[in-house]
């Protein structure tokens, strides 16, 4: 109970900030912009479309465009949400209230997760409206929608873990935010030093990449070794969180 507590606190804290206001009013409206892009050039070849057998249809080009797009933009936007989460509670000296509350360090965790976690899923919906008014005027694939929704839920969700994770080890809101923005954009891009190395070493780095097991989803294939990658991706980051916690609290 005291998780949702936390959590619906973290949610409220965020709606009482003109930050999130703007971060919900500024990715709107570019991915609004791209939507409308996409949908017009879908239009100006549908003609084209209609002479090709198994041509691609709207799904594919404007639905699964808006969702990359998305998704870059959440790694832009996540470290703004996450960086406060535990580093401001540290520089505001209330963190050594929180965690000698009776609450336990995994709730105080999942809870501030959650928080944000719920934000996010706010604007995962409202991206999504974009793509479901095209059911009023055509044929949307279903099944890649629900599939590629599950993919950025995903990403999203690992990256508010690493975010808090970062949050955890300083006092710096800005220092959490930068670094985990280089922590993401690495994890986001390190695949492509998979040509210059051996074939070892590319596999590896092609399976720590998130933007190789978001594409899958993208591709509408539902594999699951990305999904067990993002779940354990975001287990690992919460559990370093519980214990970062836990040695603030032992050392008091």
């Amino acid at each position: 109970m005291m998780i949702f507590t936390l959590a619906w606190r973290e949610l409220r804290s965020l709606f009482l900030s003109p930050l999130a206001w703007a971060i919900l009013a500024i990715v709107q409206i570019i991915l609004a912009y791209l939507f409308l892009s996409q949908l017009q050039e879908f239009l100006l070849i549908q003609h084209k479309l209609v002479t090709i057998e198994n041509a691609p249809g709207i799904t594919e080009l404007v639905v699964v465009p808006l969702y990359g797009s998305a998704a870059f933009i959440m790694m832009l936007v996540t470290p703004l949400l996450t960086m406060r989460l535990i580093s401001e509670e540290r520089r505001n000296k209330s963190l050594a209230l929180l965690i000698s509350a009776p609450i336990s360090m995994t709730e105080i965790i999942i809870g501030k997760y959650l928080g944000i976690l719920s934000f996010a899923a706010i604007m995962i919906a409202m991206i999504t409206l974009m793509p479901l008014s095209l059911y009023f005027a055509g044929t949307l694939d279903g099944g890649l929608l629900f599939t590629i929704v599950l993919g950025i839920s995903l990403l999203i969700a690992a990256f508010i873990s690493l975010g808090l994770y970062m949050s955890s080890l300083t006092a710096q809101p800005t220092i959490a935010a930068m670094s985990t923005f280089g922590m993401l954009l690495m994890l986001w891009i390190i695949d492509w030093a998979g040509g210059k190395a051996n074939e070892t070493a590319s596999g590896f780095l092609e399976y720590l990449s998130m933007l190789r097991h978001f594409e899958a989803f993208t591709a509408g294939i539902f594999n699951s070794s990305d999904f067990i990658y993002y779940l354990l991706f975001i287990s690992l980051f919460l559990i370093l969180s519980i214990r970062r916690l836990d040695g603030d609290r032992l050392q008091r």
